[in-house]
């Protein structure tokens, strides 16, 4: 992996409509004897969310390290907008490329604001003579990358956060937070790395909304995630990787058919299940079952009432000499 796609300090080209922003080819990484990931080929073009998913220890994550310059291919390439991407994690950063962790990695003593602004490094002109005699320039930097951090603490709902440390911010809002980070390098392609693992469905929900908002800026986005609902609403495309191999690719409803993912991520279909007839039997069951609990209850109901009126006749009858005249028909 050679060429540099960027020089420090100049943002991403603007992407155009049906691009490929992303090209993985034959991507196999070795640990000694273990083939961590073999031969996977995979594009994201531009204006699109792709998924990979898996079972666990399928290299999902292994995958996505290899694609950000944290671990060498064995075999194989990565290309970014055509051009190969170097073996460097800080140079594919400024090639484009940003990416959150499965594990939150936030700088825990650094405010909110602080987080996003260290994310804002690769695009900024000022080198180490600019920050010692902080000239014009570099304050002119430093508001500038200001500005574009609070943009992006607003755009994920964060401002009014800005000053509290982050690690003081609830779970949810952290991953929000490593989001707005990688969003500061001004990316072409934002890969996610299990961004709703943990959350509650509400949080699920905003965080859904929070990508499509992404896509909608003009950022490609390849996510890892294992929640099925969250990723087949999600993904215009969805990659299975197991045991380190793709086994198939396509739309939500082509992959959930497949048998071989049924089998190897979903859940291997047991012998004699139930057939749609079967299944809409057993629904008319439960639901008649649940109406007699419900007519037994009325009745049990009903049943104690009467015996209360049984166990107070005085009152009844405190109650009926207490009635207003011309109202006994009303009863």
């Amino acid at each position: 992996m050679t060429t540099d796609t960027t020089t420090q300090g100049t943002a991403p080209d603007a992407t155009t409509p049906g691009e490929t922003i992303l090209d993985a080819r034959g991507v196999t990484m070795r640990f000694g004897g273990l083939t961590a990931v073999r031969g996977v080929d995979l594009t994201v073009n531009s204006g699109e969310i792709v998924g990979l998913i898996g079972p666990n220890g399928a290299g999902k994550t292994t995958f996505f390290n290899c694609l950000t310059g944290l671990y060498i291919p064995t075999e194989g390439e990565v290309r970014y907008k055509g051009k190969v991407l170097p073996p460097k994690s800080f140079k594919v950063t400024a090639a484009g490329i940003a990416r959150t962790f499965q594990n939150i990695r936030l700088f825990a003593n650094m405010t909110v604001l602080e987080n996003v602004l260290v994310g804002r490094h690769t695009r900024t002109k000022e080198g180490l003579w600019s920050a010692l005699l902080r000239g014009p320039g570099f304050h002119k930097a430093e508001a500038a990358s200001r500005q574009r951090a609070m943009e992006l603490l607003e755009f994920v709902g964060l401002a009014h956060k800005a000053d509290h440390l982050s690690r003081n911010l609830p779970y949810g809002e952290q991953r929000k937070l490593e989001i707005a980070r990688a969003l500061a390098s001004d990316p072409g392609l934002l890969l996610l790395d299990e961004p709703t693992a943990g959350m509650n469905p509400q949080e699920t929900r905003a965080t859904e909304e929070l990508i499509f908002a992404i896509r909608d800026m003009g950022i490609a986005i390849l996510v890892i995630e294992h929640d099925m609902r969250f990723i087949m609403n999600l993904c215009d495309r969805v990659a299975v990787l197991v045991q380190g191999e793709k086994l198939i690719e396509g739309d939500s409803a082509t992959v959930q058919r497949d048998e071989r993912v049924i089998a190897a991520y979903l859940g291997e279909p047991f012998e004699g299940a139930p057939g749609e007839e079967e299944a809409a039997e057993v629904e008319r069951a439960e639901a008649q079952a649940e109406a007699q609990a419900e007519a037994q209850a009325e009745a049990a109901e009903a049943e104690a009432a009467k015996t209360e009126a049984a166990e107070a006749p005085e009152a009844e009858a405190d109650t009926t000499t207490d009635a207003a005249p011309g109202k006994e028909n009303d009863r």
